[in-house]
Formats: C-alpha cells, structure tokens, sequence
C-alpha cells in the first residue's frame, strides 16, 4: 500500500517522503510555499511562473523528459510510474484510461492490484473515487474509504485514496490513483504534488496512446490487406473457409469460433465451419434468424459485443466454457448472407477495437465466401452442361448417317465438323422407293451451339417424315418450308440443299434454299451450278427452282455449308471460293473420300490457330470411273 512521508527531504540524490510520522506534512514553509506557488501557477496561466528550487526543478525536468522522449504507451506509463515512485513510494498505484465513446475508466497500468481484477474492472464515470475525479474534473482525497459510499473496492485492505484526472487539451483522458493500507495517509500537499505531476504527463500520455492507436491501426489495416488478397485468390468454399480461421488468429486470439452461413430460403443459420481449442468440430444444429446472439447479428445486420453473456437474456448456452462472445454479421450487397462467431473464456474479452476490425474484415470475408460460392455455383453448372453437351454431341451425331448409301455407279463421302460441341449443320440421305434412287439434304440452321442443334434435328425429322411422298428436290424444300412456317420460331430458319440422284440414269435433280452454290467438276472443267432461293422457315409462300443435271464418268458434285467458305486465317482472311476452286481442280481424280479430306486438311491448314465461329460441312456425289478427259488419255497411252 501507499507509503508516504509528512516532509521534503534528499535521499540518494532523488526526492523522497520520509515516514517518521503518520500524517504527511512539509518539511518547512518554504517548501510548501513552492509547492503552493507552484500548482497555483499551473491553475492561473496568467500568474508569472515563480523562481523554484533547483531540486525541483530537476524533478520537473526529468518528468518532461520521460514523457517527451517516448511514443511507445507501455513504455511511457512504465517510466511515470518510476519518476512518481521518486516522490510517493507507493505500493498500490494505477492509471486507468477513460473510453470516450463507453464513458467508462480501465486499467491500463498498474502496480499492487490484483491483475485479473485489473484487467476485468470497469469503472463508469461518476463511480468510485476515480470515477469523481472524471466527472469533477478535480483531485478527489479520501481519508477513510469505509466512510466513502461510492468507494470501489477493487484493493482489498486499502483505507485511503487519492484520484487526480489526467487532463490534455482541456479533455479528461484518464486519472492517476494511488491507495494506501491506513487511513488519512495523504493530506492536500500530497493532492497538490500528484496534480501538478499529472499535469506534467497528460498531454505526453494522450500522444502516446494517439500513436499507439495509429500504429496498431496502420498494422490492422496492412494485415487486412495481406488477409483480403489471399482470400479472393480461394475460390474453393471449404478451403475458404479454413483460412479464414487460420488467418482470424492474427487479428483475435480466439478459443472458439464458427461461420455460420443463411441457408437458401435465409431463415435458418447453418454452421459451415466451427472451431473448438484449435480442433475442428462439426456442429449439426441451426439456429433461426432472431434467435440467440448470431441470430440477433444476422437479422439485425449488426455486431454483437457481449463482454459476459451470463447477463445476456439472448445468450443460448451451447458452449458452458463461453464467457464473452463476438457476432459479427457477414454482409454482401446489403444483404447479410451469415455470421462470424467469436468466443472466449474469459469476460470482458473482446472490446470495441476488436469489432471495427472484425467489421472491416467481415466485408471482405463476405466478399470473398460469395465469390467462391458462386464459382462453386457456376462450376457445378458447367460441369452439368458439359454433361448434357456431350449428350447432345452423342446424340446428334447418332442423327447423322451411320452409313454412306452405296450405289453402282457413283460413290457418295461426307464430313461434318462443329464449330462448338454441337452444332447446327445437318446433312442426310433418304431412300427413296425406285432402285438406287435417294434424297441428299445439305442444311446450314441460323445461330450455333445447343439451339441450332435442336432446330436442325427438327429440320431433319421434317425432311424424313416427307420422304415417304417422294417429293421432287423443290418440293421437298417447299414441304419442309410449309411445316416450319406452321410453327415459327422467331430468329430461326435454314438454307439448305436438296438433291436426288438416279443412280441408274445418272441423273442428279437440284434445289437451292440459300447455301453456297454448288460446285459441279466435269471435262476438267469447274462449274457453279446456278440455283437459288430463299431459306426455309422465313416466308410461308417460298417457291424453289429446280435444276436437273446428267452426269457422266468421273464428274464429282460438292455440297458445302458456308462455314467452309468463311473459315478465316490468323491474318483475317476467309479461305473463300477462289481456294475452294483451286482445292477441288486439282483433286477431281481422286475418290470423293480423298476429295473431302483434301478440302478440310487445306481449310484447317488456312486457318491454323483460328477457333472455328462456323459448323463445317461437305458431301460429295462422285461417278465411278474416270472422266471423258482422263479416259481418253488412258486410250492414247494404250495404243502407242
């Protein structure tokens, strides 16, 4: 406890208070006189600084010295409870700082008290001696605590007390007291010493804890910074969420904790991840919005601070070793989507720093839990799609020919390529009843992908069902035109070709609905054949033109979709017609097989490193035998 002296004296060159006597007093009237002068210069600025003793004087300086060649708060209060301890030789001493915003005093150093009671006491202005001092704005002296009321016994043993405010800037930040185990242990030379002590190091204390604040501040911020960074780069949710706890450490030394996120009709909290002493638990129970303090931070949208949650009536005790907790709701877009629960075991944990950082970090952990939850989201339906693309890949090649139609007197090849996993290029070949006489449908459907596909298996499933009327090649087209009209779909339509060859006449009939011109390769010769017409599905009343043609040995005939034409090269230039032309001429004496490949291996050549935008699609008509040109040749060769 307090142990002090009624008068001045040196002792081993620093001030000192003897205790010869129980009741302090000066040790002469010139002491007292500067002691007097000296705090009544400090209250009226306007009286002149009267001269003092230079062992005061010194003492003054060493105060100034101690407070003003430090910004470190621990270390300043460690050095103002020494240079005091030159004067008062206490034993009970503390100096608590006051909480503007609480309005309430704690401990923030101290010598001789409990320290599980220092760190837990909390002190409203207007409580206590020290709370008086605060709200008087004065040093307050008490004789004999057991006739003091609004006496706080946090010293067990303590008779008497003495609070002087620390006030900086005309602002009380805090009050230096000191108690003593007898009664009437300080007098008014003892209040007046510790004023103008306090005087001294307040403004030097304030600065201290401005930097201390600033610089803890400074490190939160950059930890949260470093902690924002990585968690945007998780964008699996489980793992997200383990190094949110990990991560959590830096900021609170927790003992338990939990993410609880909304469910998806955001009535019922679930817990996602918890934490119990550094081991991980799996807690099976919900916790309804509104219900409990996480349910009170979820449907309020607000942190929840309890410093002892047995006073707390919203407290649902599922954990008897919690002692205070910390709800931090998780809000995205103005709208909360979960909860981070913090609890300890001790009261009086967690204050309010620890819920204006866990704020700042809870929106970026908000950020980042629905950043993962929706790549999780959307790689879920990715992989579905892709699952059902493939379906529709196998599905729609299954659509397609399984087998070339085999004729006497002609050979027939195809290949179709999409530009994405499926796509909507059609071609098929339809029997019909006279001996080697079929139908060769070569379509192109407007749009790509899973649509174009759906529209094109339509296409053919029309075409099919008016096979068995043995239409001609315009008719078939009309047909088809017909039905599609019956049941529009808007932005939808085809271009396409219809043949029929007669494998016994070699005789090829012909109508065009918007596709390339066909190419028709006889004599040596390269030929467009001349028909066109309006796509199918865009005007109800189209009518068709129909070109018939007979062929002979080794002449060939292309049917292609315009992605052949418009395949582009790394420089931005289609493979075209001109390339086609040139392709063909000098394949026309192959098989139609070797006639196919050889136009898609230059067309995938032209355009090298080039994502197809376009479906891809060739048939090819050959005659048996080689041509007029060719045989003739073979003839000439023969007789010499």
């Amino acid at each position: 406890m307090l142990h002090c002296s009624p008068s001045w004296r040196r002792k081993r060159g620093r001030i000192s208070l003897s205790r010869k006597t129980r009741v302090p007093r000066l040790a002469h009237a010139k002491t007292a006189a500067m002691m007097k002068d000296k705090s009544s210069a400090l209250m009226s600025p306007s009286i002149t600084q009267p001269a003092v003793p230079s062992t005061l004087d010194s003492y003054l300086l060493e105060v100034a010295d101690a407070v003003n060649t430090t910004l470190d708060l621990n270390t300043l209060l460690q050095r103002v409870a020494e240079m005091l301890k030159q004067v008062i030789d206490y034993e009970i001493f503390a100096i608590l700082l006051l909480n503007e915003k609480t309005q309430e005093l704690r401990v923030r150093f101290q010598v001789g008290h409990q320290p599980e009671v220092a760190e837990r006491i909390r002190i409203k202005v207007g409580q206590g001696v020290t709370g008086q001092a605060v709200l008087r704005r004065e040093a307050v002296l008490v004789n004999d605590v057991a006739a003091e009321e609004n006496f706080i016994n946090s010293a067990p043993g303590a008779r008497s007390e003495l609070a002087v405010p620390l006030i900086a800037k005309n602002k009380v930040i805090g009050v230096i007291d000191v108690e003593a185990d007898q009664p009437g242990a300080f007098n008014e030379e003892h209040k007046r010493l510790l004023t103008l002590f306090a005087s001294r190091i307040a403004i030097g204390i304030e600065n201290a804890r401005l930097y201390t604040r600033v610089a803890r501040q400074a490190r939160q911020l950059t930890l949260l910074t470093e902690i924002s960074r990585e968690l945007t780069s998780i964008l699996n949710v489980d793992q997200l969420l383990r190094r949110i706890a990990d991560l959590l450490t830096r900021i609170i030394d927790y003992q338990m904790f939990s993410i609880l996120l909304l469910d998806p009709s955001g009535t019922v909290l679930q817990h996602r991840f918890s934490l119990r002493f550094k081991e991980s638990v799996q807690l099976k129970h919900e916790i309804p919005l509104g219900v409990g303090l996480v349910g009170y931070a979820a449907e309020h949208g607000q942190a929840v601070l309890v410093p002892d949650v047995s006073k707390d009536p919203r407290y649902i005790n599922a954990n008897p070793e919690t002692r205070s907790e910390l709800c931090i709701p998780l809000i995205y877009k103005d709208k909360v989507i979960g909860v981070l629960d913090i609890e300890h075991t001790r009261r009086n944990y967690f204050n309010e720093d620890h819920v204006r950082i866990m704020t700042t970090m809870a929106a970026q952990v908000a950020i980042a839990i629905e950043n993962a939850t929706l790549y999780e989201r959307i790689a879920r339906q990715e992989k579905r799609l892709e699952q059902d693309l493939a379906l529709a890949r196998e599905l729609q090649f299954r659509l397609l020919p399984q087998k070339l139609p085999v004729f006497k007197n002609a050979e027939v090849a195809s290949r179709f390529a999409p530009a994405r996993q499926i796509g909507g290029d059609l071609y098929d070949f339809l029997k019909y009843s006279g001996h080697g006489v079929t139908g060769i449908a070569v379509g192109d459907v407007s749009g790509k992908g899973a649509p174009a596909a759906i529209y094109a298996a339509l296409v053919s499933g029309i075409a099919r069902s008016h096979a068995n009327e043995e239409p001609g090649a315009a008719g078939m087209l009309e047909a088809i035109n017909l039905s599609l009209s019956e049941r529009p779909i808007e932005g939808q339509y085809v271009s396409m070709i219809y043949a029929i060859w007669d494998d016994n006449q070699q005789l090829l009939q012909l109508a065009n609905s918007g596709l390339p011109r066909p190419l028709y390769l006889h004599d040596g010769k390269l030929e467009e054949i001349q028909a066109t017409g309006l796509p199918i599905g865009l005007f109800h009343n189209a009518t068709y033109d129909e070109v018939s043609l007979r062929a002979r040995r080794g002449d060939a005939f292309l049917f292609i979709s315009d992605g052949i034409l418009d395949a582009t090269s790394s420089k931005g230039e289609m493979f075209g017609r001109y390339r086609l032309e040139k392709i063909a001429r000098e394949n026309a004496h192959r098989s139609a097989e070797e006639l196919v490949d050889a136009i898609f291996t230059a067309v995938s050549s032209h355009a090298e490193g080039v994502e197809a935008f376009d479906d891809q699609t060739i048939v090819a008509l050959k005659v048996k035998g080689p041509s007029r040109p060719e045989a003739k040749a073979h003839e000439a060769k023969a007789k010499k």
